[in-house]
């Protein structure tokens, strides 16, 4: 639509040397007129105006509308005839022709008797109504010669004419209307009900906190006035009932007026634009939807659900159906709602700030889902910024990067899935994991396609969980979702929010858990997202040595600002209540905990104590966790951290020999075991004696915490190679390598996590703009059952592990583990036993040399009548040998390795055994 240019006079259809009169009383009719000035640029029309400003509301009323208000006596005026009246109304202007006069005044003059019959049935409210003009101008214009361009009751329709009425006629009127009271007579001195200039100024500059004190309908001397601030509008008027009244155009949007009510009533705006009319509810009528409670948690940094309070929420407010904006900037000098349904010109929808909670907001009816929309902030500097909405929680498809309305309707199947997960903890289930980039699993797949093919996949290969690489919304593909930008929106690349929580409830209906990289650390620089959010740092740190991350070019989150570690801790819940995730993997925990990480001597600043510690984080940290798990039943939270910080999975209230509380954390992953050992199966067999402790010093830490042991994304990745690349040799020897490794992972205690592509040896490091190389499994390649078998390998791993206690009920217990062989270096033989509850054993063999070794002779406990293969790793079907042990070994009264028995195995080359007892 087209902006209708400002008038250069104080009204829209006056010269700039006219003045627009004001409507009077009848009791004040003669001497206003006496004080009435006639400005010397319209003294030839003085005599009109003088006459004008004596007549009653219904002067100027032409032929044709005195008709209408003739019939509306006794039934309500028609809106379109009104809107036909007032549009033939607009076309006269002060400056029209002698002659049009001339033909309007004969007019009204044949219509005398009709208008004083019209008025004797007219009550004296009405009356009284029609008299006191719905528009005002400024107390320091009270005496202006305003014409009253509107009607006060659906009976007496808008009515303006181009000539005067005659003396007799207007002298009629008055009689008829002047004994009607609306108003009590105190209230008879009325206010302007214009907007002021300095309120005007802050509403178009964007700057004002309290809008709704100002438009709206609000009670005042004389009356209740109405302002509306409606920029491009060309009239505005009010609808309570059967009252109808144009609001005057007081300029650059504004309109107002005054009507002689004892009360506000209930009432809609009709909004003319140029070729459009919109009746709809005033935003500025409405109490704030936000409470006293919601506003003290927030001010507290401990709403827990802060998603239900901030944001966009579809919703019903005082019997109006629209959508509740709510955004927390505390350093906002205003804050406007850009969107679709503006055009993306916020100027109308101010927003009001809720006091010291630096939370603002707005209620727009008729507004609903699926509606683009962004803040429009004004920093303190005057400056303005269009921004995200940090709680959005749904999002534009990237590129583009606007936030959009939603709700969910979905209804979740997953209820017997929930009830089971809490039964048992996590460090005390089985727990192997599937890491899963979404978008490139398959690439082109959308949430709801995952659905039809991901879970069945999963669970075909035994896996218990699968882990999502970040799926909150991300402006670049290739940071993987690792920076975030829409901390509470699932990224829109693969559907809506209720696509993805068909995903998780499809994968829950299916057995699998489903865990989610969460990513707390840090966030990216975009200008539209979070950083100087309000024109200062906000969720960043102050100081920019604490800001800048050295590593991402990315920004840290200031985690001792309350209202920070309560936007992420929500954030935490969010994702586990809304969407049902069992698991947080939380990414990037060591460049929280250190202050002077990846930074150089100068660049840090210690800690209150001294030390390196990022207090703050710590505190953020266990705050979470034990938010997480009060709240939430059977979830899971994990560290992805790499140092030796001690606590990472103790309680948060056991102190710890550094002094400080756990973190809480359930889970740790393992980085050292995972460094390590890859380390060694890098090596030529021939040079692994010399790193023989690198398969073996895990077991030194391994229950200090509770550990996942990670083959993860970043392990085939940036130069990496992928797993099977990894190990040394021809192809055979490589996939061997591959198998055997796998078979040791799995045996080991704790958890075990492995990135996809790498269940079915894919030789090429992952990209995330192909994924997997799925054509490695068509039949018709001729390499196809090398990485079927090892497929198949996985599938049997999975299979023995979930139906073997021991090899998962006591992780983190010493009790469930004992070395029979840990220092055969010189023949890369690796031994041990894993024990249950009960003591039932399962004794896992690895033979890393590319030999086999016949008879190779192990202690074994000597209650255990014979033993039988479960996995072996050189099996043909997996594309081994097939050397292999298939019948039962029974122990021999030999003692062997500190131990009273012994048995004699074959020792297949580059492989890993299981045996259980027979």
């Amino acid at each position: 639509m087209t902006p209708r240019s400002e008038s250069s006079g104080s009204h829209p259809k006056k010269t700039a040397g006219e003045k627009i009169p004001e409507q009077p009383t009848a009791a004040q009719q003669k001497s206003a007129a006496k004080k009435t000035a006639v400005p010397k640029q319209a003294a030839k029309k003085a005599a009109a105006k003088k006459a004008a400003s004596a007549q009653s509301p219904a002067k100027k009323t032409t032929a044709a509308k005195t008709t209408a208000a003739k019939k509306a006596v006794a039934k309500k005026a028609d809106p379109a005839k009104a809107t036909a009246a007032k549009a033939t109304a607009k076309k006269v202007t002060a400056k029209q022709t002698a002659a049009k006069k001339t033909a309007a005044k004969k007019a009204t003059a044949k219509k005398t008797t009709a208008t004083k019959a019209a008025a004797k049935k007219t009550t004296a409210t009405k009356a009284a109504a029609a008299r006191t003009t719905a528009a005002g101008t400024p107390a320091k214009k009270a005496a202006a010669k305003k014409a009253p361009a509107k009607t006060a009751t659906a009976k007496k329709a808008p009515a303006k004419t181009a000539g005067a009425k005659t003396a007799g006629a207007r002298k009629a009127a008055a009689k008829k209307t002047a004994p009607a009271q609306v108003v009590p007579p105190e209230m008879e001195v009325a206010v302007s009900p214009a907007v002021d200039a300095v309120d005007r100024e802050r509403l178009l500059g964007g700057t004002h906190h309290d809008p709704h004190s100002v438009l709206g309908a609000h009670p005042v001397p004389g009356g209740v006035a109405f302002r509306a601030f409606r920029p491009y509008a060309l009239s505005v008027t009010v609808v309570a009932g059967e009252l109808r009244a144009e609001l005057h155009d007081d300029g650059q949007g504004f309109f107002s007026g005054l009507l002689p009510l004892r009360e506000v009533p209930a009432y809609r705006l009709l909004v003319e634009y140029e070729g459009t009319l919109l009746d709809t509810e005033d935003a500025y009528r409405f109490l704030p939807t936000l409470g006293d409670l919601d506003l003290h948690l927030i001010g507290e940094g401990r709403h827990e659900e802060l998603w239900t309070a901030l944001g966009a929420h579809p919703m019903t407010h005082e019997g109006v159906t629209g959508t509740r904006f709510s955004v927390w900037a505390p350093n906002a000098q205003g804050v406007r709602v850009a969107g679709t349904f503006n055009f993306w010109d916020g100027t109308g929808h101010v927003m009001r700030s809720l006091g010291s909670s630096g939370v603002w907001e707005l209620f727009l009816p008729d507004i609903g889902e699926g509606e683009l929309y962004k803040f429009e902030i004004t920093r303190p500097d005057g400056s303005k910024t269009l921004r995200a909405d940090p709680l959005a929680r749904r999002t534009e498809v990237p590129p583009a990067t606007s936030s959009v309305i939603t709700s969910s309707r979905y209804e979740w199947g997953d209820a017997e899935w929930l009830d089971r997960r809490a039964q048992t903890p996590a460090h005390e289930a089985p727990f192997s994991v599937y890491e899963v980039h979404l978008a490139s699993w398959r690439p082109g797949l959308t949430y709801r396609q995952l659905a039809d093919q991901l879970p069945g996949y999963v669970k075909n290969l035994g896996f218990t969980h699968v882990e999502l690489m970040p799926v909150a919304e991300h402006p670049f593909g290739g940071s993987w979702g690792y920076q975030v930008t829409g901390f509470y929106a699932p990224t829109a690349r693969l559907g809506t929010p209720d696509d993805f929580r068909h995903l998780v409830d499809s994968l829950h209906r299916a057995g699998i858990g489903v865990l989610m990289d969460w990513v707390p650390a840090h966030f990216p620089r975009d200008d539209w997202a979070l950083a100087e959010f309000d024109g200062r740092p906000l969720y960043e740190h102050a100081d920019p040595l604490r800001a800048a991350h050295p590593d991402w070019g990315t920004l840290e989150f200031d985690f001792g600002r309350r209202e920070v570690r309560n936007f992420l801790v929500s954030n935490a819940l969010y994702w586990c209540e809304e969407f049902h995730i069992d698991g947080l993997r939380v990414d990037a925990v060591a460049s929280m905990l250190y202050l002077d990480y990846s930074r150089e001597a100068g660049q840090w600043t210690p800690n209150e104590h001294g030390g390196r510690e990022n207090l703050d984080a710590v505190a953020f940290l266990q705050e979470m966790n034990a938010t997480v798990y009060r709240k939430v039943p059977g979830v899971v939270t994990i560290a992805e951290e790499s140092t030796a910080w001690d606590g990472v999975t103790r309680a948060t209230h056991h102190e710890g020999p550094s002094g400080f509380g756990g973190l809480g954390f359930g889970l740790k992953w393992n980085m050292g075991w995972m460094h390590d050992s890859l380390q060694y199966m890098s090596h030529e067999p021939v040079h692994r004696k010399y790193h023989h402790h690198e398969m073996t010093f895990s077991m030194v830490y391994a229950y200090s915490e509770n550990y996942v042991l990670p083959i993860s994304h970043d392990e085939v990745v940036h130069g990496k190679r992928s797993l099977v690349s990894k190990m040394p040799g021809d192809w055979w020897q490589q996939r061997a390598g591959h198998r055997a490794y796998l078979g040791f992972m799995w045996a080991h205690p704790g958890k075990q996590l492995l990135f996809m592509g790498q269940e079915f040896a894919q030789g090429a490091e992952w990209s995330e703009a192909h994924g997997p190389d799925w054509w490695l499994l068509d039949p018709g390649y001729g390499a196809e059952p090398d990485h079927r078998g090892v497929r198949d390998l996985v599938r049997d791993l999975n299979t023995v592990y979930r139906a073997t206690p021991a090899l998962w009920r006591l992780d983190t217990d010493p009790a469930g583990f004992e070395w029979v062989v840990g220092d055969a270096a010189d023949d890369n033989v690796l031994a041990f036993l894993r024990l249950d509850p009960e003591g039932t054993p399962i004794l896992a063999v690895s033979n890393f040399a590319p030999v086999a070794r016949q008879d190779y002779r192990l202690g074994v406990p000597e209650d255990v009548p014979a033993w039988h293969e479960a996995v072996n790793t050189d099996a043909a079907r997996y594309g081994g040998s097939d050397i292999t042990n298939p019948d039962p070994v029974k122990p021999e009264a030999q003692p062997w390795h500190g131990r009273p028995a012994s048995i004699r195995l074959t020792l297949p080359p580059l492989s890993t055994v299981w045996l259980r007892p027979a």
